[in-house]
């Protein structure tokens, strides 16, 4: 028996092979789910869910920027599955720049695709969600929301992230009377294609020196904890922010 058998679950920028993304679509699907993956690419995001556990998963190709996007992304989940149980907001990008090196077209660029995206697809399924009095959505914040600033983010990835917690814990006051959850997940510093290249060795050794647990995170890691908020375990948890750090932030 999986946690998730029988559930419905979209997952969006879940195409990048070593991302957090494609990690909790993994998992999802070795607990039963039927995976839909949204990325900006309609063929990685097929061959992402072609990659998955099981049958019958789907790729859409699509940007969370756009609300046609995100409306037809949520038609193609429905005609296929006839219904969404859990919505994983994870699309993101980031900046490593400093406060006065923000230009226009940057903090478009981030507060879009982290903020604004997990806005509208979050729109794009609720009717869906409150047609069927349930669903759970999960929201990827980040460490840097909460500690202001991180190893790579920029001030305005700060920004968009704590927002993500701030409309995370609204989202879960309005729609908890009608049995839809929203948790957000708030990630340390994790192992991925964007983390990869970026850290000198010396930078590395200061990180790790930061984490109790001495080690960076994986990706399994984060959707360990996705998969907790999109199952039943977590039946009574909504508009909370789950850590997934190793220690480095305790508060």
């Amino acid at each position: 028996m999986g946690l998730l058998d029988g559930k419905i679950a979209i997952i969006t920028g879940a195409a990048s092979p070593r991302g957090l993304g494609k990690a909790t679509a993994r998992l999802f699907a070795e607990h039963g789910a039927q995976v839909v993956i949204m990325d900006l690419d309609a063929g990685q995001a097929q061959a992402a869910s072609a990659d998955l556990p099981g049958k019958g998963h789907i790729g859409i190709g699509g940007n969370v920027c756009s609300l046609d996007d995100c409306a037809g992304a949520t038609r193609a989940a429905l005609d296929a599955f006839g219904r969404i149980d859990i919505l994983v907001n994870n699309a993101g990008i980031t900046q490593p720049l400093k406060i006065m090196d923000i230009a226009p077209d940057n903090y478009d660029a981030v507060t879009d695709v982290n903020l604004r995206g997990t806005l509208y697809m979050s729109q794009a399924v609720i009717p869906t969600m409150r047609a069927q009095k349930s669903g759970s959505i999960v929201n990827m914040s980040s460490v840097s929301a909460q500690r202001g600033g991180g190893i790579f983010g920029g001030p305005h990835y700060s920004a968009a992230k704590a927002g993500i917690l701030g409309l995370t814990k609204a989202m879960a006051r309005e729609l908890a009377p009608e049995n839809i959850r929203a948790n957000a997940i708030c990630p340390g510093f994790i192992a991925t294609d964007i983390t990869a290249g970026k850290l000198t060795d010396d930078m590395r050794a200061q990180v790790l020196a930061g984490i109790p647990m001495g080690r960076a995170g994986t990706a399994k890691d984060v959707a360990g904890c996705a998969l907790f908020l999109a199952s039943a375990l977590s039946s009574y948890c909504t508009g909370t922010e789950l850590d997934v750090n190793g220690g480095s932030l305790i508060h």
